[in-house]
């Protein structure tokens, strides 16, 4: 079972080194590669991602990734992450705009034991930890995603 974060990163991939013509071939390409998906979720992936569809030199339209959707984790969490401050025992990350709920969802798909879950916008995760635990703690279960 593969999980989102790599399912976009297999999207971002087959985009970039392949014409992509719509979400069909998108899809074959994803069965391919062991991503079973369903058409809705790749809807959600592509918006979420922020591909957008092209004219190319011989009139078609292809999908194309923004400069700043290159979905290498290493890359978004040098490239996306400002900032986190926290107020009382909450904590509150700002990313760049259009990343903050790919970071969320890797978050609570990763479950650290030090976070209940998050609340993520387009620029604003909001951090609910678990009681017990102080913010050097929580800071650290979460340099592994910003």
């Amino acid at each position: 079972m593969s999980t989102k974060k790599e399912r976009l990163e297999a999207i971002c991939r087959i985009i970039s080194s392949e014409a992509v013509e719509n979400q069909e071939q998108l899809m074959r390409r994803l069965n391919e590669e062991g991503f079973l998906t369903t058409q809705a979720t790749l809807s959600r992936d592509i918006r979420q991602l922020k591909v957008a569809k092209i004219h190319d030199a011989g009139g078609a339209y292809l999908y194309k990734l923004p400069e700043q959707s290159l979905f290498n984790a290493q890359e978004r969490a040098n490239d996306s992450f400002s900032n986190i401050e926290f107020s009382g025992n909450l904590a509150v990350i700002k990313t760049k705009p259009g990343y903050a709920m790919a970071i969320a969802s890797d978050i609570d798909a990763h479950k650290p034991d030090e976070i209940i879950g998050t609340i993520a916008g387009d620029d604003t995760i909001l951090i609910i930890p678990r009681e017990g635990y102080g913010r050097e703690r929580i800071a650290k279960a979460l340099l592994q995603f910003i």
